[in-house]
Parts: C-alpha cells; structure tokens; sequence
C-alpha cells in the first residue's frame, strides 16, 4: 500500500543506470511483490512481522518493507535494465526474506489471500497505517491482500499520463494471468482472485479513468484526497498509476505471482507493453475509447476466471478465450520484447505459464491431489522459498 523510506532508497534509478537506458533507448524494470506469513505448522496467518525484520540479512534488509498489518511484508527489486539481473535479484530477495521468516518462527507464503482460517491481522504500528484504520475501517479482513506492482521508467510525467490511456484496454489481461487467491478462511471462494474481488472495497481501487493531461491528473489527486476518499497520493490505488517517487509507470497487476518465473513474464510483459505505447504516444495517436462499465466488467471477469476462462476483447467488445487474449498481448509487444532483450526468456516463461496455469489453478489442483489447504500452503510455502 506505501512505500518505506528505506524501500525508496533501494529502489531509486542511479545516475549510471539511467544514462545507459537513455543511451541505448531501454526502460528499466522494477517490481514490489507482497507477501502473507503463515504459522510455521498451521495454515494461518501470524503476527510476526517484527521478529522476521529482526532475522533479515543486511544485504537484503533495505529492500525489504512493512505492509499494511502485521502478518504481512513486502519486497521491492532494484531497477534493473536486464530481465536476467531482476530475476536473479529477486530470487534472492525471496530466499533471504523466506529464510529470515523460518528463524522467526514463520513461513513466508506468496498467496494473494489468506487460505487458511483465522483472525483477522491487526494494523502495523505506524502513523499514517493507524490513520487509514480510523479512517476506512476493516477493509482488508485476514491476513492482508498481497499484490504485484510492476515499475517500467517513462521520460516525463506528461508522456506518462498519456501511456496510462493507452494502457487501458491490455490491463485486464494482467490480473486474470496473476489469480492466485482461490481460497479464503478455508474454503473455495469461486473466484480465481478473491483478493481482488475484496481489494475494490476500498474506494480508490479501479481501472485508471482518462486523463487529458498530467494537470488533470494532479487535479483528480487533489479532488480525491478532499473528499476524503484517500489520505494522500499514495492512496491512489488505480491499477495503474504514475509513481509518487520514481520516474515511472506502475501497473498494479493483480495478486503476488506463486513464482519469480511468473513474475517475470509478467513484467517484462508489461515493460513490453509500456514501451509499445509509448510509441503511439510519441506517434500522437490517440487512446482507445474504451467504456468505462466495460473495463469494469473485463475485471471482474479477470477475478472470477483467471486465464482458464474467458475475458473481453476490447477491439471487439467480445467475449474470448483468456488465453487467446495473452496470447494478442505477447504478439503485440514482440518487437519490443525482442529489442529489450526479453524474448527468449518471456517465449519460455509464457510456455511454461501456458502448461501450468495460473496460480489459482495450481492451488485447486493440488486441493484435489491432497484434500487440505493445510497442504496446499504447504507447497505454496516450499515454491515461495524457491524448491521447484
């Protein structure tokens, strides 16, 4: 939900990282990825956010951040430029912070939801987190929602608006592909992402409106926060949205993916996607009229179905097969796939995605095999901390 000082720090562009980006005309990649701590036996969420900061390694620690109640914590990667060098930064990060998890008594779990049954997580002890506890009330029952946001660098905030309008019709597509909260206090909930189905309850959560300009956008920020729908900027909880402190886009994707392998598909997907656009930007060709009740819908069907349904084609206004709708993303943001280096690994990645499923499918299909969710987090804990 916010971003720590510490976590700001470790995800902020160097000078030299960014002079080769503008230099070879890439943008760099970055992605947060929250996370549930579960009992080290049982399948329910536990408290012990404090007691995993204190088992973390240095050379993790400074990307390694609160969430917003106790049994959750979040990761943020460095920007990188090479899809190689933010898996491997992020395989480390989830090995370092599992680890940290099991000598303070936990188990780390990226799950979208909490599967198992539970009391819901109180509010970590911080001002602001207090302030929207007073303010919004118990909107986020269990052990906390956890996400994927995906940073991809854009030159200005002007140019920034105008990629978040043509985001628009290909965003849906994210979080049908990330379902991966199936389970709720122990039982089906009929959702691929239930986590997303609770997440809209805040007020703020949608599809990204259109915007004229990056003054139409401040004046939205401004006009939310006084009607008291958000505290502040950071509460902006579209999914997608110019960063508060980077020179970035982020898409907020859907709910924590099961794997790093996932989560790269996904980001080099939408840095893919990100820098398309941009070139119809820079074209001067305007944004898809997409409806509003339609991209909504597109959403909710995305919760409800995952990539194993279906969702709608934006151009057609059609239902199709989700998968068929990946599949027109991928095509569409090839060449620039291709010139950022990411092809091979994203054509892999996606084939492997295709002959696994979702997480959500993952989940059921192992609710089958072994008749508990207690062994369903069980694994989920074991391909968290990175056992294939």
């Amino acid at each position: 939900m916010a971003t720590s000082e510490s976590a700001a720090t470790a995800t902020t562009i160097s000078e030299e990282m960014a002079d080769a980006a503008q230099a070879q005309g890439l943008l760099t990649l970055g992605v947060e990825e929250e996370y549930l701590l579960v009992d080290a036996t049982e399948p329910r969420a536990v408290e012990r956010v404090e007691e995993v900061f204190d088992q973390l390694p240095d050379d993790i620690r400074d990307s390694v951040q609160h969430e917003y109640v106790r049994s959750q914590i979040e990761t943020a990667s460095p920007p990188q430029l090479n899809l190689h060098d933010l898996f491997d930064s992020m395989t480390r990060l989830r090995a370092g912070l599992a680890a940290a998890a099991e000598r303070a008594g936990a188990r780390l779990v990226a799950v979208g939801a909490s599967p198992g049954a539970g009391e819901n997580s109180r509010v970590v002890d911080s001002p602001r987190y207090h302030r929207m506890r007073e303010r919004f009330g118990d909107l986020s029952p269990g052990g906390g929602l956890n996400g994927t946001h995906v940073h991809v660098s854009i030159p200005d905030p002007e140019s920034g608006v105008q990629v978040l309008n043509h985001l628009r019709p290909w965003l849906p597509i994210f979080p049908a592909a990330t379902a991966n909260s199936p389970f709720f206090g122990g039982r089906d909930t009929g959702y691929a992402s239930w986590r997303s189905m609770l997440w809209e309850r805040w007020p703020t959560v949608g599809p990204t409106p259109y915007l004229r300009s990056h003054q139409d956008y401040e004046t939205m920020i401004s006009d939310l926060v006084a009607s008291g729908a958000m505290l502040d900027q950071g509460m902006l909880y579209w999914y997608a949205r110019l960063s508060a402190n980077y020179p970035t886009v982020e898409i907020r994707m859907g709910d924590v993916c099961p794997t790093p392998d996932d989560a790269m598909l996904l980001a080099a997907l939408a840095r893919g996607l990100v820098a398309t656009v941009l070139q119809e930007v820079e074209a001067g060709r305007p944004a898809p009229d997409v409806p509003h009740p339609l991209l909504m819908a597109a959403h909710w069907r995305a919760a409800h179905d995952g990539l194993e349904g279906v969702n709608i084609d934006m151009a057609t206004r059609e239902p199709r097969p989700a998968w068929k709708l990946m599949r027109q993303l991928f095509d569409y943001v090839r060449p620039e796939l291709e010139r950022h280096g990411d092809l091979e690994m994203a054509t892999v990645l996606m084939g492997r995605l295709r002959s696994h499923g979702t997480g959500a499918a993952r989940q059921r299909a192992l609710l089958a095999q072994h008749g508990s969710i207690a062994a369903v987090v069980d694994r989920l804990a074991e391909t968290t901390r990175g056992a294939r």
